[in-house]
């Protein structure tokens, strides 16, 4: 079942968390599958040429851990780990890969309706001496949304991991290419990259922005794009044949920004740090505003 919260500006599709997606790697809590401004849509989805639509990101799809997960590391093979906002994982293998679809057992999952807003809180297990209460409300506001997180460490051990948001953008669905910019509040530093995968060099690198000189046929990547300095956590994508863009802007200071796309996609990712004590809570947002340019 998708969820939707819209007024005359905004449309945001929120799938609840047993439903649709299945995979292992996105939070379940509160999936953004879809955003339409003024009826255009904003979004799209990881892979047009797969099947397997319901293991696939879309929309706004956030993730805890994309390289590590808590207690991956001293969970015996064939344990059981969490992975925040999804459950707990069964360790099968001695590396974990993000892109693997593992055993689950889902967290329970309690919803409540207000309005133009939805709070999802994720209740997990105590495993491995981790346990964590995940809220997350999700409102509409004019031409904006906010994504509001509180992750609170129920458990006995420190949680250290990240989160970020799979942003599967497309503007009108339009290819990714000339029309598009994408600025960042700071200086770009290719030579502070931890990777660059630019293989047609159809990506062009400015001063604080990136655009296309054309439509990439193959999967582009940059990674930390912040070059580990803690800087504002914010990006502004535009397309200029629609004349309309989205701005996200977070709540913290981020030291790593991550670049994905293809030719029908373009996803910047804003990581922010979690460090929280047992028995403390930490809490951040996003927001996210729409506009004609």
């Amino acid at each position: 079942m998708t969820h939707i919260i819209k007024n005359d500006t905004l449309e945001v599709a929120i799938d609840l968390p047993l439903e649709n997606y299945e995979g292992s790697r996105f939070d379940w809590t509160g999936k953004i599958s879809s955003v339409k401004f003024k009826s255009l849509p904003l979004t799209t989805i990881e892979d047009t040429g797969s099947k397997d639509v319901n293991f696939l990101g879309k929309g706004l799809y956030n993730e805890f851990g994309i390289t590590s997960p808590i207690g991956f590391e001293e969970t015996p093979m064939g344990g059981w780990f969490h992975k925040i906002g999804v459950g707990l994982l069964k360790k099968e293998h001695k590396n974990y890969l993000f892109h693997r679809n593992h055993l689950i057992k889902p967290a329970n999952f309690d919803i409540t309706y207000e309005g133009q807003k939805i709070i999802i809180v994720c209740k997990s297990e105590s495993v491995n001496g981790y346990s964590y209460i995940l809220k997350k409300e999700i409102t509409v506001s004019e031409n904006s949304f906010t994504i509001d997180y509180s992750l609170h460490n129920t458990g006995e051990k420190k949680i250290i991991t990240d989160e970020y948001v799979h942003n599967f953008m497309a503007i009108n669905n339009a290819l990714i290419g000339e029309d598009y910019t994408l600025k960042f509040p700071f200086q770009i530093n290719p030579s502070l990259f931890d990777e660059t995968v630019n293989s047609e060099n159809k990506v062009e690198i400015g001063l604080d922005s990136i655009t296309f000189n054309k439509t990439p046929k193959q999967q582009f990547y940059f990674g930390n794009l912040t070059g580990g300095e803690e800087l504002k956590a914010e990006w502004i994508l535009t397309n200029l044949k629609a004349n309309v863009g989205i701005k996200e802007i977070g709540s913290f200071k981020t030291d790593k920004v991550n670049l994905w796309g293809w030719g029908h996609v373009i996803s910047p990712e804003l990581f922010f740090k979690i460090s929280v004590n047992p028995k403390e809570r930490v809490e951040w947002s996003r927001a996210f505003n729409c506009f004609f340019d």
